[in-house]
């Protein structure tokens, strides 16, 4: 049986699909996991109801951030494959609360995991 490295966390929220956790290197304060509670590493081998359980706690973890944090904003996002960052064989979710001034220009969001990539607009 596969096992998952996550699992001696303390879980924060759960349901029967999906449990969170906070991140153990965590990039923001604050900063999220929602893991899929089957050990598949490839979000796209999920069924869309362990799917839906998943983005259903997306947003119940947003409301107490919200409550927990007061963030600015947020980043959302999946690591699928090596390729892509993954190294952790396991579906998970980082939910990351930011707030204005934690970067000095955060303008591109999640493109900046390539470099060069991050500004492709000249307005502000």
């Amino acid at each position: 049986m596969k096992t998952s490295p996550f699992l001696d966390r303390p879980v924060i929220a759960e349901n029967p699909h999906a449990f969170a956790i906070r991140d153990a290197f965590p990039v923001a304060e604050g900063h999220t996991l929602i893991i899929s509670r089957r050990v598949v590493a490839d979000y796209f081998d999920l069924s869309r109801e362990e799917q839906a359980a998943i983005w259903d706690l997306v947003n119940t973890m947003k409301q107490k951030l919200e409550t927990d944090f007061h963030p600015d904003g947020y980043n959302v996002g999946i690591n699928i494959g090596s390729a892509a960052g993954q190294t952790v064989g396991h579906v998970h979710v980082h939910l990351i609360p930011r707030k204005k001034g934690d970067h000095p220009d955060p303008r591109g969001g999640v493109r900046s995991v390539i470099p060069g990539k991050t500004i492709y607009r000249t307005e502000p």
